[in-house]
């Protein structure tokens, strides 16, 4: 059956997504219809679907964060369910405050990921605070393109990310195919290839799950940093530059991060879902 929503297309420094408005919980998306919208020449084109949900009309929202007005469903470009998506959420956010329907300049929203707190910074800027430590996991995997291999480091920012340092970005070329790592961790993982520039700052690459090569991966840019302060120990701020532009990572204490990054909304309308 077609399902006809509201929605809003925006992107954080050039990683793309389609918010679907169904605060009532009515559109139970198959992945289908998922990969249908997220389809570049037959449907919206997007490297992923936000849905915002009212917490209280999804069981799911109720029990991550009960605190939060919204949830947000997401939901990469092959369909598949992920834990959380650092630009992704700005821009869901960012839809928020433009409806009305956040006023407050901070707030929470429910991820799958866990509770994350949004604090406006400008009309189009905002910070989010991802409050669980960065985790590592596994215990190094090698990382292969094509004929050449690097070794990376695992860490849960919450989604799954492998880093890589590598000296040259360019020198990769086009990562139409999704590294391979080994071992393989069970549930996928979004692969980062990161190039020291500075004191302080990093350019990154990233190809993520279920996607492909993006432009930008705030998770990815956080689990970046965490890794290059691996060589800078003494260092909290970091510089991220992704082909989409440029994002700002703070790692705090604890391990946990603040994303600070642009928002902007490109198209509004309503779409028939096949």
């Amino acid at each position: 059956m077609s399902v006809i929503l509201p929605f809003v297309k925006g992107h954080g420094t050039h990683n793309d997504f389609i918010v679907l408005l169904d605060p009532d919980n009515n559109a139970d998306l198959t992945p289908e219809q998922v990969r249908w919208l997220c389809a570049r020449h037959s449907g919206l084109g997007a490297d992923g679907v936000l849905r915002v949900v009212e917490t209280q009309s999804y069981a799911a929202g109720r029990d991550v964060c009960p605190g939060a007005r919204y949830f947000m469903d997401y939901r990469n470009a092959d369909g598949t369910t992920a834990e959380m998506c650092g630009n992704g959420i700005r821009v869901f956010a960012h839809v928020l405050v433009r409806r009305g329907w956040e006023t407050n300049d901070t707030f929470a929203i429910g991820t799958r990921g866990g509770c994350m707190e949004v604090t406006q910074l400008g009309s189009d800027r905002y910070a989010v605070h991802l409050p669980a430590s960065a985790d590592p996991f596994g215990d190094g995997f090698d990382v292969v393109v094509a004929d050449s291999t690097w070794r990376g480091v695992g860490v849960l920012v919450p989604n799954p990310h492998v880093v890589a340092l590598v000296v040259d970005l360019e020198a990769l070329g086009p990562l139409r195919e999704a590294p391979r790592l080994d071992p393989s961790p069970s549930e996928g993982a979004n692969v980062e290839f990161v190039e020291l520039r500075a004191p302080g700052r990093i350019a990154m690459r990233v190809h993520e799950r279920g996607v492909g090569e993006t432009q930008s991966c705030g998770t990815g840019a956080c689990a970046a940093a965490w890794v290059a302060r691996l060589r800078e120990p003494a260092r909290s701020e970091w510089i991220v530059e992704v082909p989409g532009g440029h994002l700002e990572v703070m790692i705090h204490g604890d391990d946990s991060f603040t994303l600070i990054g642009p928002a902007e909304i490109v198209a509004e309308g309503v779409v028939t879902i096949p």
